[in-house]
C-alpha cells in the first residue's frame, strides 16, 4: 500500500530529531506565562522544548497569589538531566526566585557546556515581577543575576521595568533605550535586548539590541491590546529558538521579533483579567 505524500512528509519529519532548546522558568497555573509561554514559542518555532522548573506560581488572568520555589538542587538535576541525555542546543531562563537558585542553575550551566563557559548560547531573561507587580526575585538575586548570570549569558533580555531594578534608570522614551543598554551591558553580557513594549505613548514597539559598541534598533507595530500575557516570554523564547537552529544573535533577535509581534496581533481575552499573547498564528488550518 502507497503511503500518501502528507504521510511520507510526517514520517520523514519522525525520521529526523528536530533542534533542542531549554528554559529554566517558573510555572503558570493559568498557561500563559512562564515556562508555557516558552514552550509554545519553542514549538511554533519548530525546536522541541525542554524544561528545568524553577518555581511553581498560583495564578490566573488577573495576578499571582503564590510561589513555591522548586529545591536548588532539583532544579539543577533538571538541567544535568536533559543535558546529558538529549543534550541542548540553546538556553533559556525566567523566574529564578533566589540566589540560591541563580548558583545551582549556573553551576549546573557551567558544567553543561551553556553560556559563555561553553558552546550553547544561554539567553537570561530576568524576570523580576509578574505583570501585575506581584515580586518574582528576591533582593539578593539581583545582585546575583548582575554579577553572576549576565556575565555569562549570550544574551540578556530585560524590559524597561527590569532595567529600572537592575540599573535605576527610568527610561521614558526610546531616545532612553541606549542609555538602558548601556547599562546593562556594563555588566558584562554579550548582548543586551532592551524590550520596549512598556513604552505606551510611543506609535511604535522599537526594541533596541546592543553589543557594547553597535547598537540595533528593530521597529515594530504597536497593537491596540490589552492582552499581552506572556510577551517577554514569548519574545525570549523565540530568540533561543532560532538561536538553538544556529542563527547568530541579530538574527536570531530578528526572528524573535517577528514572532512575538504575530503573536501580539493574535492576542486572545481570556478569564477577566489580561489575556496572553497567541502563538496559534503558526499553525495552519489545515493541521487543526
Amino acid at each position: 500500500m502507497h503511503e500518501s505524500a502528507e504521510e511520507h512528509e510526517i514520517r520523514s519529519a519522525a525520521d529526523t530529531a528536530p533542534p533542542t532548546a531549554l528554559t529554566i522558568a517558573g510555572s503558570d497555573s493559568g498557561g500563559s506565562a512562564g515556562m508555557h509561554a516558552d514552550l509554545r514559542a519553542f514549538f511554533g518555532s519548530g525546536v522541541h522544548g525542554m524544561t528545568a522548573v524553577t518555581a511553581v506560581t498560583v495564578q490566573n488572568t488577573l495576578g499571582v497569589t503564590g510561589l513555591l520555589e522548586v529545591p536548588p538542587e532539583t532544579v539543577a538535576a533538571q538541567i544535568d538531566a536533559v543535558a546529558s541525555d538529549i543534550g541542548v542546543g540553546a538556553a533559556k531562563t525566567g523566574v529564578l526566585a533566589s540566589a540560591a537558585t541563580i548558583e545551582a542553575v549556573l553551576d549546573a550551566c557551567d558544567r553543561r557546556g551553556i553560556g559563555r563557559s561553553g558552546s550553547t548560547p544561554f539567553v537570561v531573561d530576568p524576570v523580576a515581577a509578574s505583570r501585575s507587580g506581584e515580586p518574582l526575585l528576591h533582593a539578593d538575586a539581583l545582585e546575583s543575576l548582575r554579577r553572576e548570570a549576565f556575565p555569562r549569558a549570550t544574551l540578556v533580555t530585560p524590559n524597561l521595568d527590569e532595567v529600572r531594578l537592575l540599573t535605576g534608570l527610568d527610561a521614558h522614551s526610546r531616545t532612553d533605550l541606549l542609555d538602558a543598554a548601556k547599562a546593562v551591558h556594563d555588566f558584562g553580557p554579550q548582548w543586551v535586548l532592551i524590550k520596549s513594549g512598556h513604552l505606551a505613548d510611543d506609535p511604535e514597539c522599537v526594541d533596541l539590541l546592543f553589543d557594547g559598541s553597535e547598537a540595533i534598533q528593530l521597529p515594530g507595530p504597536r497593537y491596540a491590546t490589552e492582552h499581552t500575557h506572556g510577551a517577554g516570554d514569548v519574545f525570549a523564547a523565540a530568540i533561543t529558538a532560532a538561536l538553538a537552529k544556529g542563527a547568530d544573535v541579530p538574527d536570531a533577535v530578528r526572528t524573535g521579533k517577528r514572532f512575538v509581534t504575530r503573536s501580539v496581533q493574535h492576542a486572545y481575552p481570556l478569564g477577566s483579567g489580561i489575556g496572553p499573547v497567541s502563538t496559534f498564528w503558526r499553525i495552519s488550518p489545515r493541521s487543526i
